[in-house]
């Protein structure tokens, strides 16, 4: 991640925008979205997406399937959703892969699942309650397998709607981070998600620990809860092997200090709820985010993959920077690179998704991946689920098609970079916080947040203000720092 020093970005205008009175939960994009036409119903989840759908509950959790047609219809259609374990396995068998069904007592749709688009509308709700019995395993991902038909009205299913995979965490066991709020409603709504990007090549990762909210504000609902949701180990590093010809993940002396000693830096973050995410960024040697050919991006998916699974990490996050595409020009030499492009960096996330649909996979909004592209009919805003803003930028993801289909609350507008000087970022007011809330904008990232700088009065101060502004609440400093101790 880039260290930048000088500003030139003014946010008055944003600031002195007018805001809803109301906190918009804010809308799916769908505007850039080619979806089915004509006498063609089809399917997404809670957050307008077609493909990657997961869910997380403690205790007991009442989710939606929509059915959604282009234009309204003249008469009515009814779509019946059903457990199938048979969807499972036939994506089991075609994907060599091992997931477990979510057991089927655990589910129940409303209505035996039947859902009716009336005519003249262009939406139907299908509601489904996942129940827990504390018999699954809060560190493994389940499968809901699920078939959809018509079973009345003439209209058709999208070709990829009959069947869906929901991925689904029981985390009754676990402590949660997520911080709630007032909704339009007036009822509860998960509130804004706080990334913690933090260099750990001189800050040991247990500092997330000592923040957390002090749950003043709605009757303590969030007292105690950590301050940050997402934790990016920054970074793991992209590399290339001219003998083997293939890419790897290279992770400096501590970086793997932390993977080989989770149960001391990584564990104790995941007990509270914090999920663990890895940063990949390029390592001045030609090869990187942007310019690995599909087969590559494949292979090194499913070698990441396997990555995840061995330290038990919750995703991944892209930075497309320090790769020196020109100065190597690999594509000229090698097979499996290609000339670096916007089309190889949403493949590779693509993939990436593909490969580990259940786990988080997040962009820097910077260089290739400012805007990501369709990849196999799969909008970038259905495999990115969360879009991580360059510092102090603004814009929304949706814009000129950056990034379809990313709903608002995905999006971290205005990072805030701890490793400068605290004058600089004064940019990001507590009010411009606020606007965030207010129009919808639910994450937001600080980097390099460290103890021991100089700045840590002013860090404070920040931390404090995303208490207030996200949380109406007030930040809890428990004096508890940890020193990087390992060698």
């Amino acid at each position: 991640m880039k260290f930048n020093t000088i500003y030139t970005l003014c946010l008055a205008a944003f600031a002195m925008t007018a805001c809803s009175e109301d906190i918009d939960l804010g809308g799916v994009g769908t505007e850039n979205i080619e979806f089915p036409q004509g006498g063609v119903v089809y399917v997404t989840d809670a957050q307008g997406k077609r493909n990657f759908s997961t869910v997380e509950f403690r205790d007991r959790i009442t989710s939606e399937l929509n059915i959604h047609t282009q234009t309204p219809r003249a008469t009515a259609t009814a779509v019946k959703f059903q457990y199938d374990e048979n969807v499972l396995t036939e994506y089991n068998r075609k994907n060599n892969t091992q997931y477990k069904a979510l057991p089927a007592n655990l589910v129940q749709f409303a209505n035996d699942g039947v859902v009716t688009l009336e005519a003249g509308k262009t939406l139907a709700i299908a509601e489904y309650t996942l129940t827990s019995d504390g018999s699954l395993d809060p560190t493994e991902t389940y499968v809901l397998p699920v078939r959809a038909s018509v079973s009345s009205g003439d209209a058709q299913l999208g070709s990829v709607d009959a069947t869906r995979l929901i991925y689904v965490r029981d985390l009754s066991g676990i402590p949660d981070c997520t911080k709630y709020v007032p909704g339009p409603d007036g009822k509860f709504v998960p509130g804004a998600k706080l990334f913690s990007c933090m260099e750990v090549n001189n800050t040991n990762p247990l500092n997330n620990l000592s923040f957390t909210i002090k749950g003043d504000s709605y009757n303590g609902i969030n007292r105690g809860k950590c301050l940050f949701d997402y934790f990016i180990i920054f970074s793991a590093n992209i590399n290339f092997n001219k003998e083997t010809g293939r890419v790897y993940v290279l992770c400096n002396e501590n970086v793997q200090a932390l993977l080989d000693n989770r149960e001391k830096y990584l564990k104790p973050l995941q007990d509270r709820g914090i999920k663990i995410i890895l940063g990949l960024l390029g390592n001045h040697d030609g090869s990187g985010v942007s310019n690995l050919s599909d087969a590559a991006a494949r292979d090194f998916a499913q070698e990441c993959k396997a990555l995840a699974d061995a330290y038990n990490l919750d995703g991944f996050f892209f930075d497309d920077e320090w790769s020196e595409y020109s100065k190597y020009n690999l594509h000229l030499s090698y097979p499996g690179f290609v000339e670096p492009s916007v089309e190889a960096a949403s493949r590779l996330v693509y993939e990436f998704k593909k490969a580990m649909p259940e786990r988080i996979m997040a962009t820097y909004i910077y260089s290739t991946t400012t805007s990501l592209y369709e990849v196999d009919g799969v909008p970038s805003g259905e495999y990115v689920d969360y879009g991580l803003h360059d510092y102090i930028k603004g814009w929304d993801l949706n814009e000129n098609g950056n990034y379809p289909g990313m709903p608002r609350s995905n999006q971290a507008l205005w990072s805030q970079n701890f490793s400068t000087s605290s004058d600089g970022n004064k940019f990001i007011t507590k009010d411009n916080l606020i606007w965030l809330r207010e129009n919808g904008y639910g994450s937001h990232m600080l980097y390099a947040m460290n103890p021991f700088e100089w700045n840590f009065n002013w860090q404070l101060e920040t931390m404090n203000e995303c208490a207030e502004a996200f949380y109406d609440d007030t930040l809890v400093f428990d004096n508890k720092t940890y020193q990087k101790d390992w060698k």
